[in-house]
């Protein structure tokens, strides 16, 4: 399969895709289904669902690892997939899809401060420059003029859950960076995955409306949405980006994975019918090519 021409690439550029549309399907799911529901069913069918994967691919869902590096995979689980997913349906129902794909790239900046203050690294110029030009991205796009079609309350509420979201996505993967290196990829996402639904679960538990929000899960209207969504996004993406890291340099397939965010941003006007004016193409614009300079300067 090594032999097959830019395979990797393509399995890169097949996620960004896949991811694209994934949020679509969530959006139209997250027009009936609770966010904690469509967190908590997405993370249920991706962990069965690598469960066969896994065993296909030469591994198990034991590893021998430290208790301490169990409990960071616990956390991060926690953070980067209940927690963080939960706040990005949170800010997509608000919001929509492309003004999500604009604060989506507030991940990259996140990435490199968290890097800086817990594993060492430097940071550039340019990188500097990167996060300058998403943050005014950002701004720019969210600014009122801009969400004519959204509420003052749920653009604010939209673009905290988003700020939010993506930093603690960031901090649940720069806490496991060392340990991904060593670590077999499949497993490691079980781990969180289980985390992810464990704290899902007892969110519910505690949560005074979970009989509602469970039932949410079962709308007829959105059913096909929630799964296709969830199948797309949490399962097929995933598959691909892994063989996008396996099969190509990580550099070529990240920068493949951020076109991402433009893919959103298109399928969210052309299937979601939502606006596109100059504010929100030029966020677009600055957002990725801020989160190129972020990543590879």
């Amino acid at each position: 399969m090594n032999n097959i021409p830019y395979l990797g690439e393509t399995m890169a550029l097949g996620a960004a895709v896949a991811w694209g549309f994934a949020v679509i399907l969530f959006k139209k799911s997250g027009e009936s289904v609770h966010p904690v529901a469509l967190n908590l069913f997405k993370n249920i069918l991706a962990f069965v669902l690598f469960i066969p994967t896994m065993y296909l691919m030469g591994q198990t869902l034991t590893y021998p690892a430290s208790n301490e590096e169990y409990w960071l995979l616990i956390i991060s689980g926690i953070l980067g997939i209940g927690l963080s997913d939960t706040l990005f349906f949170m800010c997509l129902n608000r919001l929509g899809a492309g003004l999500t794909a604009i604060i989506d790239c507030l991940y990259s900046p996140f990435i490199i401060g968290l890097s800086i203050m817990w594993l060492g690294e430097s940071l550039t110029a340019w990188q500097i420059v990167g996060a300058v030009m998403i943050i005014s991205a950002v701004l720019t796009a969210t600014r009122m003029n801009s969400t004519a079609q959204i509420s003052r309350r749920n653009a604010t509420m939209g673009l905290i859950f988003g700020t939010l979201a993506m930093a603690t996505m960031a901090v649940g993967i720069v806490m496991i960076k060392p340990l991904l290196n060593k670590s077999p990829i499949l497993w490691v996402t079980e781990i969180r995955l289980a985390a992810g639904i464990a704290v899902l679960l007892l969110i519910l538990l505690l949560h005074p409306r979970r009989r509602k929000i469970i039932a949410s899960i079962g709308a007829v209207r959105q059913w096909g949405y929630t799964l296709s969504g969830s199948f797309v996004g949490a399962y097929l993406a995933m598959m691909m980006w892994i063989a996008g890291m396996k099969f190509t340099q990580a550099s070529i397939a990240a920068a493949l994975n951020q076109s991402s965010n433009i893919f959103i941003f298109i399928l969210a006007a052309w299937f979601l019918k939502e606006p596109i004016d100059r504010q929100r193409v030029i966020g677009i614009v600055l957002a990725v090519a801020g989160s190129l300079l972020v990543t590879f300067a």
